[in-house]
């Protein structure tokens, strides 16, 4: 249904989880979009398109499967303070992902957070409102962030 997705203002979408790993390990998973895909239920990895990958400034363009539907995004990295925080914004959907990282003794405290930043172009709200990529979106991003951080620990404590 038609403007049942969150909206600028709403409360983030935030999930955290403890890595058994330095910050500076941890930060090298975070920040490197293009091979987002090894860790993420939906994205499939990109390649950065301008800047210098990781950093502030930096533009990426991802790709994107849920279930047979493909898609590209485009982002831009605003924050990349390493190994504290590393945010882009999605310039299709107008969402802020943000990881911060706290050191927790020899481990990491990982928390990302999602949060739409402006209202998303019609054709944005008209794809995500359809079902087409999923019947709740806020959901699947809350779930899918659970998934990554899941697979990111799950590498780095092997």
């Amino acid at each position: 249904m038609i403007g049942m997705a969150k909206q600028p203002g709403d409360p983030a979408d935030v999930v955290s989880i403890r890595i058994d790993a330095p910050p500076e390990k941890v930060w090298h998973l975070v920040s490197d979009l293009a091979r987002m895909g090894r860790y993420s239920p939906e994205n499939r990895g990109g390649w950065w398109i301008k800047g210098k990958p990781g950093e502030a400034g930096s533009w990426f363009q991802g790709f994107n499967r849920h279930r047979w539907v493909p898609w590209l995004t485009h982002a831009k990295v605003v924050e990349s303070r390493r190994p504290y925080v590393f945010a882009f914004d999605v310039l299709e959907s107008r969402a802020r992902w943000t990881y911060r990282l706290e050191a927790d003794g020899e481990a990491t405290v990982v928390t990302e957070t999602r949060e739409i930043t402006k209202r998303p172009p019609l054709p944005s709200r008209v794809i995500s409102d359809s079902g087409v990529i999923g019947k709740d979106r806020d959901e699947l991003m809350t779930s899918g962030m659970r998934a990554t951080l899941e697979a990111m620990k799950a590498e780095l404590e092997a």
